[in-house]
């Protein structure tokens, strides 16, 4: 029975060495930046798992076996929601998802329009992007671990 992966050529292999470290720059990317452009923590999350994906169907289940942590990724996913939620009940004085760090808080409330901008933000996108990461990459892994079908 074959894998994923395990018949394809070194031309695709290799264009994979390449691109996946892109892929997952230009999704860290997205989600530092989701606060400023289109974008944010799940299409960044998204981005970088289709490296992870990419990876998994360039060198196949046999290599993906050897760098996929099960359990790493689901503490990673319970990280991130975690801190998704715990940024979201910082202003519960005030109200649920009330932004205390960009109105009243030492840092992440600079100029409207720059990177440190937007309070906490930012730090509820990386949590989107982690939990998403995560679960995309965990749900194919899932997938390709656990097939039923014959090649």
């Amino acid at each position: 029975m074959s894998c994923v992966g395990d018949d394809m050529g070194v031309i695709v292999r290799t264009a994979a060495r390449a691109t996946i470290p892109l892929i997952g720059i230009f999704g860290a990317y997205i989600v530092m930046h989701g606060h400023l452009t289109p974008g944010g923590g799940f299409q960044g999350g998204a981005t970088i798992a289709g490296a992870g994906i990419l990876f998994l169907l360039a060198f196949g289940l046999k290599e993906m076996k050897k760098s996929y942590n099960k359990n790493l990724y689901s503490a990673l996913e319970g990280i991130g929601g975690l801190a998704f939620l715990g940024a979201a009940m910082l202003g519960v004085g005030v109200a649920f998802f009330y932004n205390v760090l960009w109105h009243s808080g030492p840092f992440f409330n600079g100029k409207p329009g720059t990177l440190l901008s937007a309070g906490y933000l930012p730090i509820m996108n990386l949590a989107v992007g982690l939990k998403v990461f995560t679960g995309l990459v965990s749900a194919m892994a899932s997938l390709a671990l656990y097939r039923r079908w014959r090649s």
